[in-house]
């Protein structure tokens, strides 16, 4: 039995046109696609539903257009011509024209189907490719930059971005294959063609999808690439066009905004998809909650945590986490135990990342007891801890300056059947450098290293520079230099630590050799690095090379910030340059710096030091009259 069959157009409709609206241009929801890879037959089946739609071609009962014939003799007798050669042959053999005959009543809508399905696999791709190709030789079926634009987003969703283009390039880009591509690259995140072709879609006079906007915010999101001005940039483009959003667009803008730290324009969104009936996703709402939550407005992500439960969504563990996120942030313990009650309540189970919140709440406000009723309540609920609760129990201990806990931390942390991790110990080396502990700090290195944790950047940062602060200069390069060897790879921190070593050691030629070494490995100095090298300069009475350190760095594209100036001007301040002092303090102000307490208190200083009373005692009514009130008690 011919298993490849299809119905033929509607000879009959029981509603008259004139009040039956023009089929849609896919037929997507009433078949099912089966395709074989060994006979490639395609089987279109009706899907039985409540509803049934006149125009659906799939449901005429008439007798079926078998396409085996077809596909048959286009994987074995056809040869694709080039798209750019559309013209019909001059000369058609007789066997191709009776089967061209065969299909000439065959509806566009059933094409592209047919097309879509073997499109979607890349085993029949060819076959897709081939069946467009003969349909133009045929003029069986118009509106062939659709059936191009199906070709070009199958290459898109199976990861061939680089045949999509070349597909592309066989003819003129139309509003069509501009937004098939688009997405194509989308889809591979590959957001400068994407934007590129966006661009260049509008300066010829289309368009864009607003589907490709979804996309491109999507993949923005996926590579971490958001920024601010790309999506005010997208959605200027998006209010140009006239280009009205629909609920995913809106979800997409919201979310985009939201992780890109503007919360602000993110609620005017948020307001604004509400206003057009439009209910955001719980996902969008929890991710609005949780940087609220990270910036302190609790009262804000309480509001938009009752919009969720008022718009009929029940909150999740993951919606509660966000909102108890806020409350650990600004210490509003009893808030937070609210929180996690009213979950239970609500038959929400917490989870791992509900109790770790719990516990840092508990912590940061010094209440170790409640933090251990937390970790029996985990044990009973068989919600096994991890290591991070572990590292923010220690943590919570190094920050209130208890760090003799940390060996207490670790037995309790091995009674619960939990191995410390690296982060654990990166948290426990820390601890014990920040309270100049470093045989404890070298132990707990070594007793990583035994227990096969290979250490990472983080960890050698911080040993190297805890040895540093202590003026144990030779170890740190040591250790520097093991780093290497064990193949971890220095970042531009390590570097800034090690140049500010050398500076304090007044290594010029080691700092300078270290300096080309950081650029010839691919790492740009950051604002911390110039800032480093001003100091240091300063530090030494260098000040023609702070000054050039200056220049380079606004010419890098940076911009100084107060913390270098202060450096600048307390160096000069301590030599007793006191006019040089005013020139930093000047620039300062000239780069649209406003000049913090420690800035003020450095330029009298220098006056201080040069014996111009008269200007010292100037620049402290000046601090009188402009700086807070309570700033000025600390004077």
């Amino acid at each position: 039995m011919n298993t490849l069959l299809l119905p033929p157009p509607l000879l009959h409709l029981r509603h008259r046109l004139l009040h039956v609206p023009p089929p849609p241009p896919f037929l997507h929801h009433r078949h099912r696609f089966l395709l074989s890879a060994t006979s490639q037959q395609l089987n279109f089946t009706a899907i039985n539903g409540d509803e049934q739609d006149p125009y659906d071609v799939a449901l005429l009962p008439n007798p079926h257009y078998n396409f085996t014939p077809l596909l048959t003799f286009l994987s074995t007798h056809y040869t694709p011509s080039h798209p750019s050669d559309p013209d019909p042959p001059t000369r058609i053999d007789p066997d191709e024209l009776r089967l061209a005959e065969s299909y000439g009543a065959v509806p566009g809508p059933l094409w592209h189907s047919l097309i879509k399905s073997l499109a979607s696999s890349p085993s029949s791709f060819s076959s897709a490719y081939a069946l467009v190709t003969w349909l133009q030789r045929h003029n069986l079926c118009f509106s062939y930059e659709l059936l191009y634009s199906i070709l070009i987003s199958a290459l898109g969703r199976n990861e061939k971005l680089y045949e999509a283009f070349l597909l592309s390039q066989s003819q003129s880009l139309t509003p069509l294959t501009y937004n098939a591509l688009i997405g194509a690259c989308a889809r591979n995140d590959d957001l400068e063609k994407a934007l590129n072709l966006m661009e260049r879609m509008r300066r010829d006079g289309y368009q864009s999808d607003y589907v490709n906007y979804s996309l491109v915010i999507q993949s923005l999101m996926r590579n971490n690439s958001l920024d601010v001005s790309i999506l005010e940039k997208l959605y200027g483009e998006m209010e140009a066009d006239r280009i009205e959003l629909d609920g995913q667009l809106f979800n997409d803008v919201i979310a985009g905004f939201t992780k890109a730290g503007d919360i602000d324009r993110a609620l005017f969104f948020l307001g604004m998809m509400q206003g057009n009936g439009l209910s955001p996703k719980t996902s969008t709402i929890v991710g609005i909650v949780n940087e609220l939550g990270n910036l302190g407005r609790v009262e804000e992500a309480e509001a938009v945590f009752e919009e969720l439960k008022e718009g009929g969504l029940r909150p999740r563990t993951r919606a509660y986490n966000a909102l108890l996120k806020g409350y650990v942030k600004v210490g509003a313990l009893k808030d937070a135990e609210h929180i996690v009650s009213e979950m239970e309540r609500s038959g929400v189970l917490p989870d791992e990342h509900t109790y770790s919140l719990l516990i840092d709440a508990y912590g940061n406000a010094g209440r170790w007891e409640s933090a251990r009723i937390v970790l029996k309540e985990m044990e009973a609920n068989n919600v096994k801890p991890n290591c991070y609760v572990f590292a923010r129990i220690l943590a919570s201990y190094r920050d209130k300056g208890e760090w003799q806990r940390s060996f207490q931390v670790l037995k309790e942390m091995k009674n619960c059947g939990v191995s410390p991790n690296r982060q654990f110990y990166n948290v426990m080396i820390d601890t014990f450098g920040k309270y100049n502990c470093l045989e404890h700090m070298m132990g707990a290195f070594e007793r990583m290293k035994v227990e096969g944790i290979e250490p990472d950047v983080v960890t050698w940062n911080t040993l190297i520079d805890c040895h540093c602060k202590q003026g144990h200069h030779n170890t740190a390069h040591e250790l520097f230099e093991e780093m290497q060897e064990s193949g971890c790879l220095p970042c531009t921190t390590t570097y800034n630590i090690m140049l500010n070593s050398f500076g304090v050691q007044e290594l010029w030629d080691d700092l300078n050799e270290l300096l080309g070494k950081m650029q010839s490995q691919g790492l740009l100095p950051n604002v911390i690095t110039y800032t480093t090298l001003v100091d240091i300069y300063g530090q030494s009475g260098r000040f023609n090379d702070a000054i050039e350190c200056l220049e380079a760095m606004k010419s890098a594209g940076l911009k100084p910030s107060c913390t270098m100036y202060n450096a600048l001007i307390n160096a000069y301040a301590q030599k007793g340059l006191s006019e040089q002092a005013v020139n930093a303090f000047r620039v300062m102000r000239g780069d649209g710096l406003k000049p913090s307490l420690l800035a003020l208190n450095s330029l009298v200083n220098a006056f201080g030091e040069d014996r111009r009373d008269a200007e010292a005692f100037a620049v402290l009514h000046y601090m009188k009259e402009n700086v807070s009130d309570n700033v000025i008690d600390l004077i």
